[in-house]
């Protein structure tokens, strides 16, 4: 498809990563977003929050074509094969990853390769640091181009990708594309410390190391069911987001992409929600990377020390609980989607939930094998006893309301969740044995969530005992075994849900008021949540049907945003979503095993 006003759909992006940041390229062959030197810093190509001043790294031919894409087997380095009247040309994008020679801070490598005929190709790098608010100078140094703003600074390295010219605002070349040949370009970021000006012989053998990696870890896969194509896939969505220093995973890589095309929902996800504890513990160690599960447990641990037994809604990929929400009104949004946000509100709210969350991801993780020191095990034990005290209190719940707090349902059976795990884990020896008093107090709660929040007449759980609507969040008790999954209160919520928020296997949040107005599309999570869902209850053929018919609406790739519209499959919302791709892993596994 054309551009239309400078943009493409959400689902023509795929993602490049190096455990650090993350870029988006597009099916055009134009890389339209990427944060340096961190998936949470402001962005030298943000094209896709800004068709005009947003900045990017285009390469394509200069005639018209058509394209088709994949990723390098079993790994996150991408190919786009250009087909037009004049001969085919293959780019392969990597970010790669640092090897024994001193290496840049970030790069983003781009090889040409000339498959048949001759195809005339242009090339275009506009920089435009921190979401443009710097200004960007552009000259040359060493020979390199090279673009600088403040501390930030990127090199372009061209070799058989014509002569560099600089303009006040980019860096472009031409040259042709013929049969056998092979160009390379090359984007060298440095940040707060000297430009490392890498070689070709250097970047090549980096591009080959990066592929060599992505091909051992994804290989490590512990999954032999009917969709490991897919699960694998998932898995490798799923380290994109991973922040490698610290072991954090950003619930998405992205920025304010609309939940509604011209709306207002618009929100940062470059952050670690507490509440994605327990579904990526569980992903990780389902599917045998336990070092990445060791990793990120240890990372929310110690995160959530700065504020224990309180627990933050969503924290920092350094560690850090600051997340002030703000606009970045120079810029006009994804089609015209304002405002574009920075940082996130949510992060000040109370969301009983995250406390399940993070208790069953600690029972998750004792029961692998894994043991906790005497510390934690004590600020276990407190978050614990905090949950007696708090859990009758309103709260946000998981879908973030910015309308008054109130007593959702599935907040209060999370805090059940919470106590559970407690008492699983005082009953191993994990942790200081509290366990009357958490059995006390989830007796409690589970006399709440049967009395008040359970409808006769709908034959389900409810959203609040005022708000007797459904919510999709409420499919959640099957997988954290609130009751059995094949309990008829259980199955009669998975049909009100069916009933009330589904159309075909695609699944809404909710359709009531929440405080920020406009529409959303489906939300895939909940579609994958649903599958789920339906295989604990024994459900395994139509559990079956929805699989393959979600895993339809990936995109050519096989990646997935956050929603989709149902009346066209357009991706709506920030990309990849990283909680998406672990429900879609979980599903898979839980089918898997119900199958069996």
């Amino acid at each position: 498809m054309p551009r239309q006003n400078g943009y493409v759909p959400i689902r023509d992006y795929a993602a490049l990563g190096d455990g650090r940041t993350v870029a988006l390229v597009a099916r055009d062959g134009s890389v339209d977003w990427l944060c340096v030197p961190d998936a949470d810093s402001g962005s030298v190509f943000g094209r896709i929050l800004d068709a005009r001043r947003g900045g990017c790294f285009e390469l394509q031919p200069d005639q018209p074509f058509e394209t088709e894409r994949t990723y390098l087997d079993g790994s996150n380095v991408l190919t786009t094969t250009f087909r037009t009247a004049d001969g085919v040309v293959r780019v392969t994008d990597a970010m790669t990853l640092g090897g024994p020679q001193l290496t840049p801070v970030r790069e983003l490598t781009r090889s040409v390769e000339g498959l048949s005929g001759r195809v005339p190709m242009r090339w275009r790098v506009e920089p435009r640091f921190d979401f443009g608010r710097k200004r960007t100078t552009i000259g040359l140094r060493s020979g390199r181009p090279f673009a600088a703003a403040d501390r930030d600074a990127l090199a372009v390295g061209a070799w058989d990708a014509g002569e560099p010219t600089l303009s006040t605002d980019a860096i472009e070349g031409r040259f042709d594309a013929e049969s056998g040949s092979r160009a390379l370009l090359n984007v060298a970021v440095t940040h707060q410390e000297p430009a490392v000006l890498p070689c070709r012989d250097d970047v090549e053998d980096r591009v080959r190391r990066t592929i060599e990696f992505w091909e051992s870890w994804s290989a490590r896969v512990r999954y032999d069911g009917r969709w490991r194509d897919e699960v694998v896939r998932g898995a490798l969505a799923l380290k994109l987001c991973v922040f490698s220093p610290s072991g954090a995973i950003v619930a998405a890589p992205t920025t304010s992409l609309p939940e509604w095309i011209g709306g207002n929902r618009n929100w940062d996800y470059r952050f670690t929600w507490l509440r994605d504890a327990s579904f990526t513990t569980d992903a990780l160690l389902r599917l045998g990377f336990d070092d990445e599960a060791h990793s990120f447990f240890w990372w929310f641990m110690h995160a959530s020390r700065l504020t224990q037994p309180r627990l933050q809604i969503l924290y920092r990929v350094n560690g850090g609980y600051q997340a002030t929400e703000g606009e970045l009104p120079h810029l006009d949004g994804y089609r015209s989607s304002k405002p574009v946000r920075v940082g996130n509100g949510a992060a000040k709210q109370v969301q009983l939930d995250v406390y399940g969350d993070v208790l069953d991801s600690v029972w998750l993780y004792v029961e692998s094998g894994k043991s906790l020191d005497k510390a934690t095990a004590k600020e276990v034990a407190k978050i614990a006893d905090y949950v007696t005290e708090i859990w009758r209190d309103a709260d946000s719940g998981i879908w973030e309301m910015r309308s008054d707090p109130t007593h959702f349902v599935h907040s209060k059976a999370m805090c059940w969740v919470a106590l559970d795990r407690a008492c699983r884990l005082a009953a191993r020896g994990a942790i200081p044995d509290r366990r009357e008093r958490w059995r006390r107090a989830a007796d409690e709660i589970r006399e709440f969530v049967d009395s008040r929040g359970f409808d006769p007449e709908k034959n389900s759980y409810v959203r609040a005992p005022d708000r007797r609507e459904l919510d999709a969040s409420l499919l959640t008790l099957s997988l954290f075994e609130y009751r059995d999954p094949r309990d008829e209160r259980l199955v009669g919520t998975i049909e009100a849900v069916k009933r009330e928020l589904a159309e075909g296997p695609l699944v809404y949040r909710y359709r009531s008021d929440d405080g920020v107005g406009g529409r959303e599309g489906c939300f895939l999570t909940c579609s994958f949540w649903l599958v789920d869902a339906l295989a604990r209850a024994g459900r395994v053929d139509e559990a079956t049907r929805d699989m393959e018919t979600l895993l339809t609406y990936a995109n050519d790739v096989g990646l997935y945003a956050e929603e989709i519209r149902p009346d066209d499959g357009a991706f709506l919302g920030n990309f990849p979503q990283a909680l998406v791709h672990l429900a879609l892993v979980n599903a898979a596994v839980s089918l898997m095993d119900a199958a069996r």
